[in-house]
């Protein structure tokens, strides 16, 4: 066979499960310490960053990435004691020839303008810092080699994507009128799409609104955050729908009406209720539930079984591109979430 190589200008970025432009910096945090002497900003940086030139660091400050106390700075600003400084670098385009791999791919559908399918765990769906192979992108393009790039020219025939360790449904365009078409859908909120999650908790009530907008966390760029404030963040909107309890965890349906990064995680979690086994927001631990040392192991035997977020896409519906109709697709639950699920069925049934 003849392998096919695809040259897509790819930027680098740190964070692999998100899509935003904080992707396309390498970033740096540093606090000032007590007794240190009044400094000017790009001297300080430069005795912090190890191999980085005086120019590099004054291209940054010119070009507005450098924050004292999450204020911009200018560059003959002065550091003081307990300043808390950050600083970016923006990650050198280059080119990257992807090779196509053999890699199994669950389609539910697919026509000559769209292809539906069914995303596993533990896959990246592009290409990205520290992910040069075995991804979604990588699979898509040994099965079809027609794919039309994205308008960044990154990302061939997606216009969405799922976090690494989410499983469930994607949509892929085929050609450039599916890519706009659906592209359009997306920027518009008409697509539907639904989850259903884990979350540990009982809730409160049989259903509600999480409202509040979710930007980058200010200690730790690679993970999202609610704010309390209009002014920072991204607009955030998600509903959900008690399916059944478990109670010390709950199972729900969540529909979003906005995209944003790991959107249902960051809302269920500022509500109290993080996802079962997210790593990255606090899902990893026994949050609710006895003392006893036979729930914990039960817990963590769970959690053997799943791990990963207990996130699934379940349902995508969408206007055809081509027929302008109506689709709907569903996707079962995978069998690591029913697992998991019934273990928690007879486990509140005998308590």
């Amino acid at each position: 066979m003849v392998e096919r190589y695809y040259r897509l200008n790819i930027k680098l970025s740190l964070n692999m499960d998100s899509i935003d432009n904080e992707e396309l910096y390498e970033h740096h945090f540093f606090e000032v310490e007590k007794k240190h002497d009044l400094i000017r900003i790009d001297k300080f940086l430069l005795l912090r960053l190890a191999n980085t030139s005086r120019n590099k660091i004054q291209k940054s400050i010119s070009s507005g990435h450098v924050f004292c106390n999450n204020k911009l700075i200018k560059s003959n600003y002065k550091v003081k004691p307990l300043d808390k400084i950050s600083i970016r670098f923006e990650y050198e385009p280059y080119n990257r020839e992807i090779i196509p791999e053999n890699i199994p791919i669950d389609i539910v559908f697919e026509d000559n303008d769209i292809i539906v399918l069914n995303k596993p765990s533990n896959m990246v769906v592009h290409p990205s810092y520290g992910h040069y192979s075995g991804t979604l992108v990588h699979a898509l393009l040994y099965k079809y080699n027609d794919l039309q790039d994205s308008v960044d020219n990154q990302r061939p025939g997606l216009v969405h994507r799922l976090d690494k360790n989410t499983t469930g449904l994607m949509v892929v365009a085929r050609n450039s009128n599916s890519l706009n078409h659906l592209s359009n859908q997306f920027s518009d909120r008409t697509i539907n799409r639904q989850y259903f999650a884990l979350v540990w908790g009982d809730l409160k009530n049989d259903q509600g609104t999480i409202v509040g907008n979710i930007g980058r966390n200010k200690k730790n760029r690679k993970l999202m955050t609610v704010f309390n404030n209009e002014e920072e963040g991204k607009h955030a909107i998600t509903h959900y729908k008690v399916i059944e309890r478990f109670r010390y965890i709950t199972l729900v349906q969540c529909k979003l009406e906005t995209g944003r990064t790991h959107q249902i995680r960051v809302h269920m979690k500022h509500i109290g209720h993080p996802l079962f086994n997210d790593l990255e927001y606090g899902g990893d631990k026994v949050l609710r539930g006895t003392t006893f040392s036979k729930y914990k192991k039960f817990v963590q035997n769970c959690f053997k079984i799943l791990p990963r977020q207990a996130l699934h896409a379940t349902q995508l519906s969408l206007i055809h591109p081509k027929n302008n109709k109506l689709v709907t697709f569903e996707s079962s639950l995978p069998d690591d979430m029913i697992s998991v699920i019934d273990r928690w069925r007879d486990y509140i049934s005998n308590v």
